[in-house]
């Protein structure tokens, strides 16, 4: 045994209590997403927005967005509906490897497919300025969009990662960003996320005036990650109604119910789940994030593991304290450093101390956390930062769970499930 696993062993877990967190359940069944799609674009005050005989690209990110697949789908259906003809174009900035296949690939991952969408998917890096900002910026976004008889931006609206603003993650990210792919996106982010809440709508509304924008599409979820509201917007909207539908996105977040911790445990972070890996609105701002507030504040934080779907791409793991050599052997570095040099966020992709097991893990975050009760450990364990409704607590959060009118306890506390390699499963 080595002096680390030693002093790892030194310290005692406390019991975890599974506790379950309460939040508006309204949502669109997966039945009834086809039919509330074609609902919200054939609203009668949206006008013939979409003309016969042209060819319409639909936008589809690569965050891990509920019923993509069927949104997607649905759009396309609409859009042949109505005489056009639809294409589905990847918008993710510099995500999937910075390449046209990764980016395919990325969102075949989420099921959208040129089988499941009914129509092609044409993905490709190239992009062509299409007008200048009124900073004198170069606009560019994907080529294939700029060149189509029209462009369906649809994405998800809710809080960004790392900054905040009238604008953040949504329409007018999805037109800077997303259609700017690495070129675009890399102008975009020049000056760091302390300028991006100017950036984006420069840039967004610079879009809407000089590409085939058609029509935006907002996507709401509610705190389970179900969608629960549509939105499509005229270009000339866009900048109005966008911020009311980001608050209302705010008031849905899936926040942990509890002020502090020592310590915060995240099973897994990924592309798919936050920008961030983990978003920071949940889990709490980090040296990371400093142009973000809010959520959890805790004294350490642990990472245990990347999602499949994330493809290695390790974003985020630079907000931990420890994490585990599983994840650590899992993350591909290309494609990391490339998302972290586009955004200009290369402190999320610091490595932060790691130790062979999941135990280990836990053990020596709790170990150097500074001040607060040793006795009575304040940890909280999350699945990730968009999965929160069932959690685990330690023993000493117990009196306050019970008192929350939010939180439901779900059972008498009970040792950590290690298996014989230290490891959660």
């Amino acid at each position: 045994m080595g002096i680390i696993n030693q002093l790892c062993a030194e310290v005692e877990l406390p019991r975890m209590i599974r506790v379950r967190q309460l939040f508006d359940p309204s949502r669109i069944r997966q039945a009834g997403i086809h039919a509330a799609v074609f609902q919200e674009l054939s609203r009668p005050e949206l006008g013939a927005w979409l003309k016969p005989g042209k060819r319409i690209a639909i936008t589809c990110g690569s965050r891990g967005v509920a019923n993509i697949a069927l949104i997607t789908r649905a759009i396309a259906d609409f859009v042949k509906s109505r005489g056009a003809k639809p294409f589905v174009i990847p918008a993710m900035g510099s995500h999937g490897g910075a390449t046209g296949e990764g980016q395919k690939a990325l969102i075949a991952g989420y099921g959208v497919t040129e089988e499941s969408a009914g129509c092609p998917i044409v993905s490709s890096m190239e992009t062509v300025e299409i007008g200048k900002s009124e900073e004198g910026h170069g606009v560019r976004i994907d080529r294939n969009a700029a060149e189509a008889g029209g462009i369906i931006v649809a994405g998800r609206i809710k809080p960004h990662t790392d900054f905040h603003g009238p604008y953040e993650s949504g329409i007018m990210k999805m037109m800077a960003i997303g259609l700017g792919k690495r070129e675009g996106a890399d102008i975009c982010h020049q000056n760091g996320f302390g300028h991006m809440a100017r950036m984006v709508p420069l840039f967004g509304k610079t879009i809407i005036k000089h590409a085939p924008v058609i029509l935006g599409f907002g996507i709401l979820e509610n705190a389970y990650g179900e969608t629960c509201k549509f939105a499509a917007l005229r270009p000339g909207e866009i900048a109005d109604k966008e911020p009311a539908l980001l608050e209302e996105a705010r008031s849905h977040l899936p926040v942990i119910r509890f002020k502090s911790a020592d310590v915060l445990v995240v099973d897994r972070i990924g592309k798919d789940i936050s920008g961030d890996g983990m978003d920071p609105n949940i889990t709490g701002a980090s040296p990371c994030s400093p142009f973000v507030s809010g959520g959890l504040n805790s004294l350490r934080t642990v990472i245990l593991d990347l999602t499949p779907e994330t493809h290695g791409t390790a974003m985020g793991i630079g907000a931990a304290h420890t994490t585990t050599r599983r994840l650590f052997n899992k993350i591909d570095y290309e494609a990391t450093y490339v998302n972290a040099v586009t955004s200009r966020g290369i402190d999320f992709v610091r490595i932060p101390c790691i130790l062979d097991n999941d135990r280990e893990a836990v053990q020596l975050a709790l170990r150097t956390c500074i001040g607060g009760d040793k006795d009575k450990p304040r940890i909280i364990r999350i699945p990730d930062s968009l999965h929160t409704e069932t959690i685990r607590i330690s023993e000493a959060m117990q009196e306050e769970a019970a008192s929350h009118q939010g939180i439901e306890i779900l059972g008498a506390a009970e040792e950590w499930p290690f298996n014989a390699e230290g490891n959660l499963w």
